[in-house]
């Protein structure tokens, strides 16, 4: 009894390998390489073919019909260029559509003229403000220095008391940081501006017809923190 059930087991498994190998090796037996090489011999054979490295290489069903083409080994050299080569299709094409995208987000938040100024001017105000705020502070230290100046005159020919030297070390101090801020100010707002030029110069195009991602970029100045 236990003799035919292991009989019947092995069966079970020799049918069971038979499926799932005969399809493979039906298709390592079917796979034939042929090739021309350097000399102009025509080579066939079961695998790659050694001598064809450098070439094409077909590989043929058994009816001799062409199942695949496999291009020459490739050097390391050959396969940095490759890559590079790839490399450098996908950043086009990544670019390509991030142009599409720019273009179409500036289309639906700018309409029209209008809304692209009404913008311009709301991402100027808070800087022309600031700008504002900084040079009449400047102004206001001026005045200061000025006073002080005129308090100094009593001590001419003597040493400043330390109080007054420590105003006037403050004014500079505070005037050096508040003509800082009046030059970053007033190169933000030049920046904005600009910004917003090379956006209107595009749009224009997009709203004349243009299609979105077809108009080659400038060399803007950096927009970030603006749209």
């Amino acid at each position: 009894m236990k003799g035919s059930l292991h009989v019947e087991m092995f069966r079970t498994i020799l049918r069971f390998v038979c499926v799932w190998t005969l399809p493979v090796m039906a298709v390592a037996q079917g796979s034939i390489f042929t090739c021309t090489d350097n000399k102009g011999r025509r080579l066939t054979s079961d695998r790659p073919i050694a001598e064809c490295t450098d070439r094409e290489q077909r590989v043929l069903n058994s009816d001799g019909s062409v199942r695949q083409v496999v291009g020459p080994t490739q050097t390391a050299e050959e396969k940095s260029i490759a890559d590079e080569a790839q490399r450098r299709r996908q950043a086009l094409e990544t670019a390509r559509k991030d142009a599409i995208r720019h273009d179409r987000n500036l289309l639906n938040r700018y309409p029209n003229e209008r809304a692209h100024q009404k913008a311009r001017e709301g991402a100027l105000d808070t800087m022309r403000k600031a700008l504002k705020s900084s040079e009449a502070r400047l102004a206001e230290l001026e005045r200061e220095r000025k006073t002080l100046q005129n308090e100094a005159e009593f001590y001419k020919g003597r040493e400043l008391p330390a109080k007054l030297t420590g105003r006037f070390e403050y004014n500079q101090s505070a005037s050096e940081a508040q003509r800082t801020l009046v030059q970053n100010h007033r190169a933000e707002v030049s920046r904005i501006d600009a910004i917003y030029d090379d956006e209107l110069a595009r749009l224009r195009k997009l709203w004349a017809g243009a299609q979105p991602g077809s108009i080659p970029f400038a060399l803007p100045a950096s927009n970030a923190g603006y749209p």
